[in-house]
């Protein structure tokens, strides 16, 4: 347990920072669960429709940084290229 009044302070900080961080990769995840469940059942037009809605919180947890810049970029090409698959 902490003792000195600024580990202390360390402890809250990391306790509100964890939940604003979590709260960014929740949405990651649900949002990309969502693209690949659309995806695995060939609902081209869905997928194509959360698209951009996937690419702001890839960018907005990039720009904050809950995730590398490279990981969104990363993980943004390989949505696109899923969908483009099945598309075609």
């Amino acid at each position: 347990m902490a003792i000195t009044k600024s580990a202390k302070k360390a402890i809250r900080q990391n306790k509100t920072r964890r939940a604003h961080n979590l709260a960014y990769i929740n949405k990651i995840k649900s949002i990309l669960k969502d693209v690949k469940t659309f995806v695995a059942k060939k609902m081209t037009k869905e997928a194509k429709e959360l698209l951009p809605k996937a690419y702001a919180i890839l960018d907005k947890a990039a720009k904050v940084g809950i995730i590398k810049k490279n990981n969104a970029s990363r993980r943004k090409s390989r949505l696109a290229r899923m969908i483009d698959k099945i598309s075609k």
